[in-house]
């Protein structure tokens, strides 16, 4: 075997290496950031819902129900995004 086709195998065997380890990086998340994604989704669509409230109680001067309203609405979102994630996460 010469040293040009000895060069060439090393390359080949190094990029399939390469992927492998790649594939296997991005397909497996860690279960601190699952916890954390599923934390997010839900802080965020209860604050999202919470500030729509406050604005439109603001607007139709009507403190406060339409913060009490969405809030409860976001909280519902929340925990609905949640749950899709989780079952996304599980397949």
């Amino acid at each position: 075997m010469s040293k040009d086709q000895f060069k060439t195998r090393l390359q080949i065997a190094k990029n399939k290496i390469s992927k492998k380890n790649f594939y296997k990086k991005t397909q497996n998340s860690t279960s601190i950031g699952a916890a954390f994604k599923l934390s997010t989704e839900l802080v965020s669509a209860v604050a999202v819902g919470t500030i729509i409230g406050f604005i439109l109680d603001n607007t139709f001067d009507t403190k406060p129900w339409l913060i009490i309203i969405f809030f409860f609405v976001g909280v519902v979102a929340g925990i609905i995004n949640v749950i899709r994630s989780a079952k996304k996460m599980q397949k």
